[in-house]
């Protein structure tokens, strides 16, 4: 049974093809004092060292890292999956990894990642959806909006990969469809 922790417990974000760009604009963005732990998921090869997490410490105001399993959930933090594992919100105090199939040829997934965050924060939960190349995101979405969270999509025209988003779209055509300036100034006044 989903819970909400408060009116926004917890923000995910999912991304691929295009990633790097598009979360440059909404991570940086985010200001010191954001109160929500970020969970975000990118399509990275799992046989590949990831950046990302340092990467994006050098560029924000919160604190950035590559999550571990059973690691404890920090408000204010932003937490990348690493390549080769599932991320999963445990609770609303743990998160951990899991070496489960890849979903869509992707391990992090993050149909996973939304799925399992639902399940915990319920209405508190904010998922954003952005560029990419394939489906992966889509599910998971429903299953925020279906456990009464807000459902954000990038806007498919402005993606440099559109089909995530249209996917998204799909699934969930009430969603906010927005920019990358707007995802963040949303962000911002919650």
């Amino acid at each position: 049974m989903a819970m909400s922790i408060e009116r926004h417990g917890a923000v995910v974000i999912g991304a691929s093809a295009g990633a790097l760009d598009a979360l440059s604009v909404i991570l940086p963005g985010l200001p010191t004092g954001f109160r929500l732990p970020v969970f975000v998921v990118v399509h990275v090869p799992p046989d590949k060292r990831s950046v990302l997490a340092e990467l994006f410490q050098a560029k924000c105001e919160l604190e950035v890292c590559e999550a571990e399993d059973k690691e404890p959930i920090k408000a204010g933090t932003v937490f990348f999956g690493p390549p080769g594992y599932h991320l999963l919100v445990e609770s609303p105090q743990s998160l951990s990894l899991s070496t489960d199939d890849p979903i869509m040829f992707s391990r992090p997934s993050i149909d996973v990642l939304f799925e399992t965050a639902a399940q915990v924060y319920g209405s508190g939960l904010i998922a954003i959806v952005l560029t990419g190349a394939n489906q992966d995101g889509a599910a998971g979405l429903k299953a925020v909006v279906e456990a009464g969270g807000t459902a954000v999509v990038q806007n498919p025209h402005d993606a440099f990969a559109k089909a995530m988003p249209e996917a998204a779209i799909g699934a969930c055509p009430d969603a906010k469809i927005m920019s990358l300036v707007a995802i963040t100034e949303y962000l911002k006044k919650v």
